[in-house]
């Protein structure tokens, strides 16, 4: 019997042994397999929050995605507002640290170390994203972008880029397609493809001195003609992103807005209509497209679309 013990003792002794010659680094695992080194880590923020009061964040685009580590957190976007998430304590006093994870409309990724306390120091905190100016010894924890599902393989990274290159330059490459009321016109200044993606640079001038209210801009598809008793048919064709989105514009101003849409062509029967209604007004605006005016669409590589 005591041969048995010391058996065991000698087997608890060697495993104990071994069990501190290699402690676990928490990067290797039986197999081949590589260790995650720190220059593939993205850097968490640290973020405080208490139960009493809400932390709210400030993102430059419109929030998709948000994940929470414990349900020691509460997290929903602000109401009316897409690019402000505000944050609080679930549980009074909660002690283990928990995190949060973030993704935005531009493919931005944001995480989070999150702690509790009583009286947080930032309540409001304004984000940046990756667009800022950077380089090679300063670049930021989320340059790589998140691909999102409505633009396919593309970067929202570049084309967001692509956007306020087109927006910047304000180049006129159109300037047949336009519609004036009442002293409001609105003018298709430019088609831009880029893959699968059309970018569409539209103008609209108020020369009145009363504010243009935008309720809600369209783009459809429609045929040419319509015979009497016949349904009109369209197809609705809903913008996958916007630089610039208009909601008003004062009078005596001009402003600009560029709408990526997924690419499409215009059957010879049919056209595409940009309808631009005013809200409680009557100085709506309306442009025609025909498919000649797309297949011209200028290959968004000639511009100089750079990183700032």
């Amino acid at each position: 019997m005591k041969q048995i013990f010391l058996m065991l003792a000698i087997i608890a002794s060697v495993v104990s042994a071994n069990a501190q010659e290699q402690p676990s680094t928490g990067d290797l695992f039986n197999g081949l397999t590589r260790p995650l080194t720190f220059n593939r880590m993205i850097p968490p923020y640290a973020l405080e929050v208490t139960f009493s009061k809400t932390v709210h964040i400030i993102f430059p685009t419109s929030v998709r995605y948000v994940d929470l580590g414990s349900i020691d957190l509460l997290a929903a976007k602000a109401d009316g507002a897409e690019n402000v998430l505000r944050v609080k304590a679930a549980t009074q006093g909660f002690r283990k640290e928990s995190n949060l994870s973030v993704i935005t409309e531009d493919g931005s990724y944001y995480t989070f170390n999150v702690k509790y306390a009583d009286e947080p120091v930032k309540l409001s905190v304004e984000m940046s994203d990756f667009l800022h100016g950077w380089n090679a010894e300063n670049k930021p924890g989320n340059e790589l972008p998140v691909l999102l599902s409505d633009l396919g393989q593309e970067s929202p990274f570049l084309v967001r880029l692509i956007m306020e290159t087109v927006h910047k330059n304000n180049h006129t490459k159109i300037k047949h397609i336009g519609s004036k009321n009442f002293g409001v016109s609105y003018l298709l200044k430019g088609v831009y493809s880029h893959n699968d993606l059309l970018f569409f640079h539209l103008a609209l001038k108020n020369t009145t001195t009363v504010s243009f209210d935008v309720e809600y801009l369209v783009f459809k598809i429609v045929d040419k003609k319509v015979a009497k008793r016949t349904a009109i048919q369209e197809q609705v064709i809903i913008p996958l992103r916007s630089y610039n989105q208009l909601t008003t514009v004062a009078g005596g101003k001009e402003e600009r807005t560029v709408f990526t849409l997924p690419k499409f062509t215009i059957p010879n029967d049919k056209q595409l209509v940009i309808e631009l209604t005013e809200k409680d007004g009557g100085r709506n605006q309306t442009l025609t497209v025909e498919n000649a005016d797309l297949i011209r669409a200028e290959e968004i590589n000639n511009l100089q679309v750079q990183i700032k």
